[in-house]
């Protein structure tokens, strides 16, 4: 594209390739680390309908490491040449990029009672694949939430779900207490279903995550 493009544009270009769009702001208005002007915009896999798609690709077929992270570096790079922006990525590090300081400036992912992430639509179940920035300032729509979901959640089941206690109010988050839990057989449902306190969040049905999506990503998660 010669000019820039607008945010339904992205919306839609992006839902072709199978991903969705989680959040976008202006560093200009909402400082982040690392940027300081034009549009940034997050994104994410679109939803459970994608993921049989996704692992048909060539990357989940030729026996290569980290293949759902090529798989996002070609499809976005794919999109930031389309729109004329330039792609980053929450792997590949260190460095990292700051992705949770951008996810928090958006105003559509929020710290939880246990600091993890959470998002308006997706809850827990946040998972960012990738960024576009764009040098120009485009008409953005306003954040779906004006404060935290969990400030309304009474139950927090996100706090008591966790068969260890490895998500506590406060944090920080318990890693060691989640491998050692995922290493035994009692362990065989957040590795084969995703974690059990992250699924538990009311907001995290939004997500309707195929269970082998989040097995493929807690078998990485497990292998780090």
């Amino acid at each position: 594209m010669t000019s820039a493009p607008s945010y339904q544009e992205i919306e839609r270009a992006a839902k072709h390739r199978d991903l969705a769009v989680l959040g976008a702001l202006h560093p200009r208005h909402s400082p982040v680390q690392g940027l300081t002007g034009g549009t940034l915009v997050l994104l994410g896999l679109l939803g459970p309908e994608c993921w049989p798609r996704i692992t048909g690709a060539p990357e989940f077929r030729d026996a290569a490491d980290d293949p759902l992270d090529r798989w996002s570096e070609r499809i976005i790079d794919a999109l930031a040449t389309d729109t004329g922006a330039t792609a980053h990525y929450p792997f590949g590090g260190p460095p990292y990029t700051p992705f949770i300081n951008w996810a928090l400036a958006s105003g559509r992912a929020f710290t939880s009672p246990s600091h993890m992430l959470v998002h308006d639509t997706v809850g827990m179940m946040i998972s960012y694949r990738g960024a576009l920035h764009l040098q120009q300032e485009i008409d953005l729509p306003p954040p779906p939430l004006a404060q935290s979901p969990c400030d309304s959640c009474v139950a927090r089941p996100c706090l008591s779900t966790c068969p260890v206690q490895a998500l506590v109010a406060g944090g920080p988050y318990g890693v060691t207490a989640c491998h050692s839990h995922l290493d035994t057989p009692e362990g065989a449902p957040c590795l084969e279903n995703g974690c059990l306190a992250r699924l538990a969040c009311p907001l995290s049905q939004g997500a309707s995550r195929d269970p082998v999506q989040s097995a493929h990503h807690m078998s990485y998660f497990h292998k780090t």
